[in-house]
Protein backbone atom coordinates (compact mmCIF):
# COMPACT_ATOMS: atom_id res chain seq x y z
CA UNK A 1 0.00 0.00 0.00
CA UNK A 2 2.54 2.39 0.91
CA UNK A 3 4.62 1.58 -2.61
CA UNK A 4 0.95 2.78 -4.34
CA UNK A 5 0.31 5.79 -2.42
CA UNK A 6 4.13 6.75 -3.21
CA UNK A 7 3.19 6.10 -6.83
CA UNK A 8 0.37 8.39 -6.42
CA UNK A 9 2.44 10.90 -4.84
CA UNK A 10 4.55 10.90 -7.69
CA UNK A 11 2.72 11.07 -10.49
CA UNK A 12 -0.98 13.26 -8.97
CA UNK A 13 1.47 16.56 -9.25
CA UNK A 14 2.39 15.81 -12.82
CA UNK A 15 -0.80 14.96 -14.66
CA UNK A 16 -3.03 17.75 -12.35
CA UNK A 17 -0.55 20.63 -13.92
CA UNK A 18 -0.67 18.76 -17.37
CA UNK A 19 -4.48 19.00 -16.95
CA UNK A 20 -4.49 22.78 -15.50
CA UNK A 21 -2.90 23.70 -19.03
CA UNK A 22 -5.31 21.11 -21.35
CA UNK A 23 -8.15 23.66 -19.37
CA UNK A 24 -6.39 26.74 -20.01
CA UNK A 25 -6.17 25.43 -24.02
CA UNK A 26 -9.49 24.45 -24.27
CA UNK A 27 -10.97 27.57 -22.43
CA UNK A 28 -8.84 29.83 -24.70
CA UNK A 29 -7.48 28.15 -27.86
CA UNK A 30 -5.42 31.56 -28.72
CA UNK A 31 -3.94 31.37 -25.05
CA UNK A 32 -0.27 32.96 -26.31
CA UNK A 33 2.27 30.14 -24.55
CA UNK A 34 5.50 32.38 -26.57
CA UNK A 35 6.57 33.81 -22.57
CA UNK A 36 6.41 30.15 -21.75
CA UNK A 37 8.18 29.03 -24.66
CA UNK A 38 11.09 32.06 -24.66
CA UNK A 39 11.20 31.41 -20.88
CA UNK A 40 12.12 27.92 -20.61
CA UNK A 41 14.27 28.26 -23.33
CA UNK A 42 16.44 31.16 -22.61
CA UNK A 43 16.05 31.23 -18.99
CA UNK A 44 14.23 28.44 -17.00
CA UNK A 45 16.20 25.17 -18.89
CA UNK A 46 19.80 26.60 -18.62
CA UNK A 47 18.76 27.50 -14.70
CA UNK A 48 17.22 24.06 -14.26
CA UNK A 49 20.36 22.75 -15.67
CA UNK A 50 22.98 24.22 -13.85
CA UNK A 51 21.13 24.00 -9.99
CA UNK A 52 20.17 20.56 -10.92
CA UNK A 53 23.60 19.22 -11.90
CA UNK A 54 25.70 21.43 -9.74
CA UNK A 55 23.65 21.34 -6.17
CA UNK A 56 22.01 17.95 -5.97
CA UNK A 57 25.36 15.77 -5.11
CA UNK A 58 26.02 14.28 -8.86
CA UNK A 59 29.47 13.91 -9.58
CA UNK A 60 31.17 14.63 -13.22
CA UNK A 61 31.84 10.63 -13.16
CA UNK A 62 28.07 10.06 -12.84
CA UNK A 63 27.15 12.89 -15.26
CA UNK A 64 29.34 11.87 -17.92
CA UNK A 65 28.34 8.10 -17.01
CA UNK A 66 24.63 9.03 -17.67
CA UNK A 67 25.25 10.86 -20.24
CA UNK A 68 27.16 7.86 -22.26
CA UNK A 69 24.17 5.68 -21.14
CA UNK A 70 21.39 7.70 -22.83
CA UNK A 71 23.87 8.42 -26.16
CA UNK A 72 23.68 4.39 -26.00
CA UNK A 73 19.87 4.08 -25.27
CA UNK A 74 19.10 6.93 -28.26
CA UNK A 75 21.22 4.80 -30.61
CA UNK A 76 18.89 1.84 -29.50
CA UNK A 77 15.73 3.91 -29.96
CA UNK A 78 16.97 4.87 -33.70
CA UNK A 79 17.64 1.35 -35.05
CA UNK A 80 13.58 0.72 -33.94
CA UNK A 81 12.49 3.17 -34.97
CA UNK A 82 14.12 3.38 -38.11
CA UNK A 83 12.52 0.16 -38.85
CA UNK A 84 8.85 0.92 -38.01
CA UNK A 85 8.90 3.85 -40.04
CA UNK A 86 10.66 1.60 -43.03
CA UNK A 87 7.81 -1.27 -42.68
CA UNK A 88 4.91 1.98 -42.14
CA UNK A 89 6.47 3.26 -45.51
CA UNK A 90 7.18 6.73 -43.53
CA UNK A 91 9.99 8.89 -43.91
CA UNK A 92 12.81 7.34 -41.92
CA UNK A 93 14.60 10.84 -41.40
CA UNK A 94 12.08 13.63 -41.27
CA UNK A 95 9.78 11.86 -39.15
CA UNK A 96 11.92 9.44 -36.39
CA UNK A 97 12.93 12.25 -34.04
CA UNK A 98 9.87 11.68 -32.02
CA UNK A 99 11.04 8.41 -31.82
CA UNK A 100 13.96 8.94 -30.40
CA UNK A 101 13.78 12.02 -28.00
CA UNK A 102 11.66 11.21 -25.47
CA UNK A 103 10.14 14.48 -23.08
CA UNK A 104 12.92 13.97 -20.67
CA UNK A 105 12.63 17.64 -19.58
CA UNK A 106 8.82 18.19 -19.84
CA UNK A 107 7.83 15.36 -17.91
CA UNK A 108 10.91 12.86 -16.83
CA UNK A 109 13.02 15.40 -14.58
CA UNK A 110 9.55 16.57 -12.54
CA UNK A 111 8.43 12.50 -12.18
CA UNK A 112 12.23 11.31 -11.17
CA UNK A 113 12.02 14.41 -8.94
CA UNK A 114 9.29 13.70 -7.04
CA UNK A 115 10.18 9.40 -7.40
CA UNK A 116 13.85 9.93 -6.26
CA UNK A 117 14.29 13.66 -4.57
CA UNK A 118 16.85 15.97 -5.91
CA UNK A 119 19.00 12.93 -6.05
CA UNK A 120 17.21 11.70 -8.75
CA UNK A 121 17.23 14.82 -10.43
CA UNK A 122 20.62 15.43 -10.73
CA UNK A 123 20.67 12.06 -12.82
CA UNK A 124 17.34 12.89 -14.85
CA UNK A 125 19.34 16.16 -15.65
CA UNK A 126 22.31 14.78 -16.80
CA UNK A 127 20.03 12.77 -19.20
CA UNK A 128 17.63 15.56 -20.03
CA UNK A 129 21.20 17.57 -20.95
CA UNK A 130 22.02 14.52 -23.90
CA UNK A 131 18.42 15.04 -24.89
CA UNK A 132 18.40 19.15 -25.16
CA UNK A 133 21.99 18.46 -27.45
CA UNK A 134 20.49 16.19 -29.61
CA UNK A 135 17.49 18.26 -30.03
CA UNK A 136 19.62 21.22 -31.90
CA UNK A 137 21.99 18.47 -33.58
CA UNK A 138 20.66 15.14 -34.57
CA UNK A 139 16.97 16.81 -34.13
CA UNK A 140 18.12 19.79 -36.79
CA UNK A 141 20.04 17.33 -39.16
CA UNK A 142 17.44 15.14 -39.27
CA UNK A 143 14.40 17.75 -39.55
CA UNK A 144 16.30 20.08 -42.00
CA UNK A 145 18.26 16.96 -43.74
CA UNK A 146 21.14 19.20 -43.16
CA UNK A 147 22.98 20.71 -40.68
CA UNK A 148 23.51 24.66 -39.24
CA UNK A 149 26.19 25.09 -36.47
CA UNK A 150 25.04 28.58 -36.05
CA UNK A 151 21.93 26.89 -34.38
CA UNK A 152 24.15 24.56 -31.79
CA UNK A 153 25.73 28.23 -30.94
CA UNK A 154 22.68 30.14 -30.13
CA UNK A 155 21.51 27.64 -28.15
CA UNK A 156 21.44 28.65 -24.63
CA UNK A 157 20.48 25.71 -22.54
CA UNK A 158 24.32 24.41 -24.21
CA UNK A 159 26.09 26.64 -22.08
CA UNK A 160 24.15 25.86 -19.02
CA UNK A 161 25.53 22.17 -19.67
CA UNK A 162 28.90 23.47 -20.11
CA UNK A 163 28.96 25.74 -17.04
CA UNK A 164 27.73 23.02 -15.09
CA UNK A 165 30.13 20.44 -16.18
CA UNK A 166 32.74 23.06 -15.29
CA UNK A 167 31.41 23.60 -11.36
CA UNK A 168 31.57 19.74 -11.55
CA UNK A 169 35.00 19.49 -12.71
CA UNK A 170 36.67 22.35 -10.56
CA UNK A 171 34.48 21.25 -7.66
CA UNK A 172 33.66 24.53 -6.95
CA UNK A 173 31.31 25.71 -4.93
CA UNK A 174 28.44 27.33 -5.84
CA UNK A 175 27.65 30.64 -4.57
CA UNK A 176 24.08 30.65 -2.53
CA UNK A 177 22.70 33.57 -4.17
CA UNK A 178 23.46 31.30 -7.53
CA UNK A 179 22.14 28.25 -6.07
CA UNK A 180 19.33 29.91 -4.14
CA UNK A 181 18.09 31.77 -7.67
CA UNK A 182 18.41 28.63 -9.96
CA UNK A 183 16.40 26.84 -7.91
CA UNK A 184 13.70 29.33 -7.87
CA UNK A 185 14.05 29.24 -11.68
CA UNK A 186 14.08 25.32 -11.49
CA UNK A 187 10.52 25.10 -9.49
CA UNK A 188 9.11 27.44 -11.73
CA UNK A 189 10.48 25.83 -15.19
CA UNK A 190 8.70 22.71 -14.00
CA UNK A 191 5.23 24.52 -13.23
CA UNK A 192 5.66 26.06 -16.74
CA UNK A 193 6.60 23.60 -18.97
CA UNK A 194 4.75 20.96 -17.18
CA UNK A 195 1.17 23.47 -18.28
CA UNK A 196 2.67 24.41 -21.56
CA UNK A 197 2.46 20.52 -22.75
CA UNK A 198 -1.41 20.66 -21.44
CA UNK A 199 -1.94 23.18 -23.91
CA UNK A 200 -0.12 21.73 -26.74
CA UNK A 201 -2.23 18.52 -26.54
CA UNK A 202 -5.28 20.71 -27.31
CA UNK A 203 -3.40 21.94 -30.50
CA UNK A 204 -1.57 18.94 -32.56
CA UNK A 205 -4.26 17.20 -34.37
CA UNK A 206 -3.97 13.30 -35.19
CA UNK A 207 -3.32 12.47 -39.18
CA UNK A 208 -3.82 8.79 -38.65
CA UNK A 209 -4.60 7.12 -35.76
CA UNK A 210 -3.57 3.73 -36.49
CA UNK A 211 0.08 4.30 -37.70
CA UNK A 212 0.11 7.19 -35.09
CA UNK A 213 -0.89 4.90 -32.27
CA UNK A 214 2.14 2.59 -33.46
CA UNK A 215 4.42 4.72 -33.10
CA UNK A 216 3.27 6.12 -30.10
CA UNK A 217 3.67 2.26 -28.54
CA UNK A 218 7.00 2.45 -30.16
CA UNK A 219 7.97 5.13 -27.66
CA UNK A 220 6.20 4.74 -24.74
CA UNK A 221 6.14 0.63 -24.96
CA UNK A 222 9.51 -0.49 -26.46
CA UNK A 223 11.61 2.58 -25.28
CA UNK A 224 11.36 1.50 -21.52
CA UNK A 225 11.47 -2.59 -22.90
CA UNK A 226 15.34 -1.02 -24.43
CA UNK A 227 16.03 0.93 -21.09
CA UNK A 228 15.41 -2.20 -18.66
CA UNK A 229 17.51 -4.58 -21.25
CA UNK A 230 20.10 -1.90 -21.05
CA UNK A 231 20.37 -1.68 -17.29
CA UNK A 232 19.75 -5.43 -16.56
CA UNK A 233 22.51 -6.00 -18.88
CA UNK A 234 25.43 -3.62 -17.32
CA UNK A 235 23.88 -4.40 -13.55
CA UNK A 236 22.64 -1.19 -13.02
CA UNK A 237 20.97 -0.68 -9.58
CA UNK A 238 19.49 1.51 -7.38
CA UNK A 239 18.31 4.93 -8.08
CA UNK A 240 19.71 6.13 -10.77
CA UNK A 241 19.11 2.70 -12.58
CA UNK A 242 15.03 3.86 -11.60
CA UNK A 243 16.32 6.94 -12.98
CA UNK A 244 17.29 5.65 -16.20
CA UNK A 245 14.03 3.26 -16.62
CA UNK A 246 11.81 6.55 -16.10
CA UNK A 247 13.91 8.59 -19.04
CA UNK A 248 13.53 5.99 -20.97
CA UNK A 249 9.99 5.55 -21.00
CA UNK A 250 8.96 8.86 -21.50
CA UNK A 251 6.81 9.99 -24.38
CA UNK A 252 7.84 12.08 -27.78
CA UNK A 253 9.10 15.21 -26.76
CA UNK A 254 7.30 18.34 -27.88
CA UNK A 255 9.87 20.20 -28.62
CA UNK A 256 10.57 17.62 -32.06
CA UNK A 257 6.96 19.43 -33.45
CA UNK A 258 8.91 22.42 -33.05
CA UNK A 259 12.02 21.95 -34.53
CA UNK A 260 10.11 20.02 -37.44
CA UNK A 261 7.94 22.83 -38.38
CA UNK A 262 10.60 25.05 -38.44
CA UNK A 263 12.81 22.61 -40.93
CA UNK A 264 10.73 19.70 -42.37
CA UNK A 265 7.79 19.69 -45.01
CA UNK A 266 3.91 19.88 -43.69
CA UNK A 267 3.16 16.30 -44.41
CA UNK A 268 6.12 15.11 -41.87
CA UNK A 269 5.35 17.72 -39.42
CA UNK A 270 1.47 16.47 -39.07
CA UNK A 271 2.76 13.22 -38.20
CA UNK A 272 5.12 13.90 -35.98
CA UNK A 273 2.67 15.59 -34.16
CA UNK A 274 0.35 13.18 -34.44
CA UNK A 275 2.95 10.78 -32.31
CA UNK A 276 3.33 13.48 -29.97
CA UNK A 277 -0.51 13.30 -28.94
CA UNK A 278 -0.76 9.37 -29.45
CA UNK A 279 2.69 8.87 -27.22
CA UNK A 280 1.73 11.45 -24.39
CA UNK A 281 -2.23 9.77 -24.10
CA UNK A 282 -0.42 6.32 -23.64
CA UNK A 283 1.72 7.70 -21.17
CA UNK A 284 -1.17 8.42 -19.19
CA UNK A 285 -1.42 4.58 -18.76
CA UNK A 286 2.22 3.59 -19.16
CA UNK A 287 3.71 6.01 -17.16
CA UNK A 288 1.89 4.80 -13.91
CA UNK A 289 3.48 1.17 -14.60
CA UNK A 290 6.77 2.37 -15.10
CA UNK A 291 7.26 4.56 -12.34
CA UNK A 292 5.82 1.54 -9.59
CA UNK A 293 8.66 -0.62 -11.32
CA UNK A 294 11.36 1.54 -10.85
CA UNK A 295 10.33 2.11 -7.50
CA UNK A 296 9.95 -1.73 -6.81
CA UNK A 297 13.56 -2.14 -8.03
CA UNK A 298 15.57 0.50 -7.86
CA UNK A 299 15.51 1.99 -4.91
Amino acid sequence: MELYIKLIDVLFPVFFIIGVGYYLGKKDPNFDTTFITNFAGNIGTPAMIFYTITTTGVTLDVFIEYFIYAVIIIAGFSIVGFIFLFILKKDTITELPPLILPNTGNMGVPICLFAYGTEGLGVASAIASVIILFHFTIGVLLAKKSFSLDILVKNVPIYGIIIAVLFLYFKWEVPGYIENTTFLLTYTTIFLVLMSLGIALTRLKVVSWTHASILGAVRVVIGPIIGFAFIKFLGLTGFAAGVLLIQSSMPSAVLTYLVGSMYSEKRAVDNVASVIVTSTLMSFISAPIIVYISLRFFQ
